[in-house]
């Protein structure tokens, strides 16, 4: 019986790729000048994941991220008003209004009414708090986790810290590689709701031993839920 349902955060409850990908379009405009736009692309991974031990997840390091790439595109001519427009992108991503995915606002109400309901999401500790309040569904929730990063190691430990059985826990996310794999080897269960952009670094190949529901929409979740899970 699953007594603890789980959710990740960005696009899983509310929109948060979508935001990115806007700001990387202004980036890559900022730059067209000085190098294509799949070296563009690959510059801007490459350093967020550099800069990921560093800076963790999320619109700051990202932003970091930006003006670093630029400079090293632009071999230090990238100029000073450029550097502007990235850093009033980063306080404009910020500030975007936290929007829900259709049916977000249901499924957790039902979730947190027979059970208890809570988020575990990666990020930058004060985003993710100001996105939580913001959305709305704060007061619904049982516990929240924010964490660096998404791997069993954590999922372990918010388990125990939580005195959580795994075999009545269940994750539902968006990212195979953060939300489904690592609960899975925690010994908890999972559901994967694709969003329909995925950032590069939450790319990961299939894992044939492992098994795992994939819905098209958060809505189908309680009648999973009630048919029993795999």
């Amino acid at each position: 019986m699953v007594d603890v349902i789980a959710f990740d955060g960005d696009d899983t409850l509310w929109h948060n790729e979508t935001v990115f990908s806007l700001t990387q379009e202004k980036f890559r405009d900022l730059l067209c000048a000085y190098a294509p736009q799949a070296e563009i692309d690959a510059a801007l991974l490459a350093t967020e994941t550099r800069n990921l031990r560093l800076f963790g997840y999320g619109i700051k390091g990202f932003t970091l991220s930006m003006i670093e790439s630029a400079i090293e595109l632009t071999r230090g001519r990238v100029s000073a008003t450029d550097i502007h427009t990235m850093i009033e992108a980063g306080k404009d991503m910020l500030e975007h209004p936290v929007e829900l995915l259709d049916g977000v606002r249901e499924t957790v109400e039902w979730a947190a009414r027979d059970r208890r309901a809570m988020v575990i999401t990666k990020g930058d500790l004060f985003d993710q708090e100001s996105k939580l309040a913001r959305s709305g569904l704060a007061d619904l929730l049982w516990k929240v986790e924010i964490v660096s990063e998404k791997d069993p190691d954590t999922y372990r430990r918010i388990l125990e810290i939580h005195e959580i059985d795994p075999g009545g826990f269940l994750m539902v996310g968006n990212s195979v590689k953060s939300d489904i794999l690592p609960v899975l080897e925690a010994g908890g269960r999972a559901v994967h709701i694709p969003y329909e952009i995925t950032w590069a670094h939450e790319h990961v190949e299939p894992d044939p031993a492992a098994t795992f529901p994939t819905l098209e929409h958060i809505r189908q979740l309680p009648e999973l839920v009630k048919d029993g899970l795999p």
